[in-house]
């Protein structure tokens, strides 16, 4: 998916930067960095194990991270799951018929639901990976993270789906709904806004990302392969229309490294960085105001503070 295309396009911009995998299968991340060594041979990759959706795992990887670097200059937060994925083909042929069918395939709004259930840590189970799980580790992660000689950056990969409709501050894990995609990624857009404004000033700068439509194992899961293969040829065509059909991870990380060449202080806080494509083929970033209401963004972050001091209480023997 992205993730593998983003590490590529790392290595292939900037030979003399570490690389340092996360992922929650320890043989996978291993096939990853053979997979790159492959291609660049001098590069500087490690790996490091950790599931988001287990909060134990978060804080030891955490606490391996703190221990193995000085400082990290980038932290790409890009893991995300979509479990058991519906597709309203009712609501679909009504916006066919209404002339909204383009917006509702370039969001997904209105015919994507997921049917959500509990981890083992009593969370929701895509609020606690695609949102708490990268809210922890970077909180862990904040002596790395704050202070440095240069600034550091997080860079969060949202989405176009991430709706104000969707989320709730009253259920902000999304347990009552059917969209707790769309739900944790505009809590994604929320939590950035704050982080920007609670530690610019440290030097920390955190950003969004939308990779638009990208066909990776998330997507694959959606509809059978076969209809996927026989709909290809139609998405080819959609692209001319809708831009955000990057389709290839290569495309979809487009956005993650147009901000790895930015200086942060320059960026708007308030603006989501779509990767797009051409009809023809041509990458290119389109900036776009997020739709986010800065006072529930606030109210949302004291409500992951309080979260995150329940979790720690919960696992003091996991904390230095």
């Amino acid at each position: 998916g992205v993730g593998l295309a983003l590490c590529q396009r790392l290595l292939e911009e900037d030979g003399r930067i570490h690389l340092c995998i996360a992922c929650r299968n320890e043989q996978k991340s291993e096939a990853t960095r053979d997979l790159l060594l492959t291609t660049y041979p001098a590069a500087q990759v490690s790996t490091v194990e950790v599931d988001l959706g287990n909060l134990a795992s978060v804080l030891r990887a955490a606490r391996e991270l703190r221990c193995r670097f000085q400082r990290l200059d980038f932290v790409y937060l890009n893991a995300g799951i979509m479990p058991n994925p519906h597709v309203n083909f009712k609501a679909l042929w009504h916006g066919l018929l209404t002339g909204k069918v383009l917006h509702m395939l370039t969001t997904a709004e209105g015919i994507m639901t997921q049917t959500d259930r509990l981890n083992g840590d009593g969370l929701q189970e895509v609020f606690a990976t695609n949102l708490f799980g990268h809210f922890m580790l970077i909180r862990q992660l904040q002596s790395l993270l704050c202070g440095n000689e240069k600034p550091s950056r997080l860079i969060w990969t949202s989405s176009s789906n991430a709706r104000e409709s969707a989320f709730s501050l009253s259920d902000y894990q999304h347990a009552r709904g059917q969209e707790s995609y769309s739900s944790s990624k505009y809590a994604t857009d929320l939590t950035s806004v704050v982080l920007n404004r609670k530690f610019n000033g440290e030097g920390l700068y955190s950003s969004v990302v939308c990779p638009g439509l990208v066909m990776s194992n998330m997507t694959y899961r959606i509809l059978p392969v076969f209809l996927w293969k026989l709909l290809m040829p139609i998405m080819w065509l959609i692209r001319f229309f809708a831009k955000t059909y990057t389709l290839t991870p290569y495309n979809g990380a487009e956005a993650h490294m147009w901000l790895f060449k930015q200086k942060p202080e320059y960026l708007d806080s308030l603006v989501k960085y779509h990767s797009c494509t051409s009809g023809l083929g041509r990458c290119y970033v389109e900036p776009r105001k997020m739709d986010v209401d800065e006072d529930t963004a606030e109210k949302f972050y004291q409500k992951l503070l309080e979260l995150e001091e329940q979790t720690l209480e919960k696992y003091r023997d996991l904390l230095d």
